[in-house]
């Protein structure tokens, strides 16, 4: 995996052997993530930022990709100096990739924006998995 995306720092979180954050904007939003019984609900921190300036996307698979754009940008003077920009200040302001566990229903995930925090939830998958490795019986003759 690169160190960069995009010009933007990559860090990764590991969890054992997996990555589960990916990160590659100016601004992450804030994430607060929480395990029911029958889901996972997330909630991202979009101050400001409409349904219509918000975009959550799976891909690859299992990776959920959450990012925020204003496509504005604040002007306040040629004399004017930046110190900090935390909030986004244009195009690409927010985003954040996590990488979902496979025991999800990706075909009845749900979003909802209220007051700056979206909240996704993502439904759990009762139904057991195969496992990834399934021993063959080995006999003397096909």
């Amino acid at each position: 995996m690169a160190d960069t995306i995009f010009g933007y720092p990559f860090r990764p979180f590991f969890l054992g052997h997996r990555p589960i954050f990916r990160e590659y904007s100016a601004s992450t939003p804030l994430l607060d993530w929480i395990e029911s019984p029958t889901s996972h609900i997330l909630k991202f921190s979009f101050p400001g930022l409409s349904k219509d300036e918000i975009k959550v996307q799976i891909e690859e698979g299992n990776i959920l990709h959450v990012r925020g754009e204003s496509g504005k940008e604040e002007n306040f003077g040629k004399d004017s100096v930046w110190h900090v920009a935390e909030r986004g200040t244009g195009k690409g302001d927010f985003s954040r990739m996590i990488e979902l566990p496979e025991n999800v229903k990706f075909d009845q995930i749900k979003a909802h924006v209220e007051n700056g925090v979206l909240t996704v939830v993502v439904p759990k998958d009762a139904a057991p998995k195969l496992p990834k490795v399934r021993n063959i019986n080995i006999t003397s003759r096909l």
